[in-house]
This record gives structure tokens, sequence and C-alpha cells, in this order.
């Protein structure tokens, strides 16, 4: 784990980006040094849930306990408070809409999970930051990048269309969705980076999402991020749409 965030922390500062990293707080607390470390280098800290479980499995009250157990632990090893949270897989969806009003009573001002995609949320979800309101107060929504090919909404921002996509069609679905007026979200994982990463049993769907075109991928993330400008999700403008 620290050799992959560190691979990955390096090429950010070489092409001088700072970025949001969502963590784990069951990562935080067994590596709170690498917490301080990405807080050092000028980065921001997300919450990525405590275990990585789904939260429409959670539950609303499962959830909540998770959502504050993270934000301590992240707290606790790098200090600052924690305003941005990402669910894992995306998993604040149709099925799961009360999960906002949970993140902003716990303080949470800003989400990034709401994937508009079919895979795992709704084509209809918006692809612009936008506002939603909730019972506790608004909450700013930050979607990831996605792009139209073959008559589907691709994932173009995370994952394997992010690894399959050269950094060219990378660069234009960000210059389109910048001409437009919206920034342009991507999303990676350090073990994305990981140059022989361990091999693991997993259904063919799983092992596709995980291993496919993981070779030279650092190399092509990186002639995207010297490519466009980029930088954390608190350095974007303020949302003004409101659904």
């Amino acid at each position: 784990m620290e050799e992959t965030t560190n691979r990955l922390v390096d090429l950010l500062d070489r092409a001088g980006v700072r970025a949001t990293w969502f963590a784990v707080g069951w990562v935080a607390d067994r590596h709170p040094r690498l917490i301080q470390q990405l807080r050092e280098a000028g980065h921001e800290i997300g919450s990525h849930s405590y275990i990585h479980q789904k939260v429409y499995e959670l539950g609303p009250d499962a959830f909540r306990r998770d959502l504050t157990r993270s934000l301590a632990a992240i707290a606790s090893a790098g200090g600052d408070a924690v305003t941005a949270f990402r669910a894992p897989e995306w998993s604040i969806n149709a099925r799961a809409p009360w999960a906002l009003e949970i993140l902003v009573r716990e303080g949470v001002r800003t989400d990034a999970s709401m994937a508009p995609v079919k895979l795992v949320g709704e084509t209809s979800f918006p692809r612009y930051p936008h506002r939603r309101s909730t019972p506790a107060g608004p909450i700013g929504e930050v979607p990831p990048l996605v792009a139209d090919r073959w008559g589907q909404v691709l994932p173009i921002g995370w994952g394997w269309a992010l690894r399959m996509s050269s950094p060219a069609r990378v660069l234009a679905a960000i210059d389109q969705a910048n001409a437009a007026g919206r920034p342009a979200v991507l999303t990676v994982h350090p073990w994305e980076l990981d140059p022989d990463p361990p091999q693991v049993r997993l259904p063919l769907r799983l092992r596709f999402a995980h291993y496919f075109r993981l070779d030279g991928f650092a190399e092509r993330l990186g002639e995207v991020v010297r490519g466009a400008a980029f930088g954390p999700i608190r350095e974007m403008r303020p949302i003004s749409a409101e659904l």
C-alpha cells in the first residue's frame, strides 16, 4: 500500500498536481503516516468509508456508524476535519438516497458518489457538479467524467474505461467538458500503478474491472495529468446548480 501510494504521489508531484485523496478509515488507522504525508504534500483528504462496504448494503444506521468511524480515523491520522466523501463502488444511488442527509448531518459538504452510468448508478444522474437538497441542508455532488461511445455511457474518468482509453481521447473528453463550463473529475486507485499486482481469483466481471489494461497505465496517466489543469475538489468553483 505504501509503495503504490508513493508511486501515485510522485506521478502527481512531477506534474505539479494536487488532488483529493479519498481514504478508507481502516487504512488510516493502520497507516497514519500516509495520511500525514498526503496532507503535507498539499493534497485534500476525504473519506472513502471505514470498511469499504456498499452504502445500500449497510443501511442508514450502519452507514452512519461506518461514516463517523472513518471521519474520526482520518482526522486522528491527519488532524483536519473531513468534508468530502466518496462511497465505495459509487453506492449512493437510487438504492440509498437517504445517505446524503446522513453525510450532511455529519459535516460532509461535498459528495462524489453518484455515477451517471448504468452499471453502478443511473444514466439520468447529472454529469455536472450540482447541489442536492436534503432534510438536513444542501450538499454538493461532484460526478465522475463519463463519455458516450458505442451507444453507451462509459466511465472514461475511472477504472477500466480510463485505462482502456488513449491519453488523447481522455484529454479530448476533458476539453469537451471544460468547454461546456464543467470540470472533469478523474478517479484512480494507487493499486492501478502497481507494476506487479497480486493475482487474485475473481469472477470474470470483477477480474476484467481490476486487471484490464493495467500494463502501461502509469505512463498513460502521466500524459493525462500533464496535459490538462487539475486540482483538488476543494478548489472547484462554488456549485450553484441545484436539484
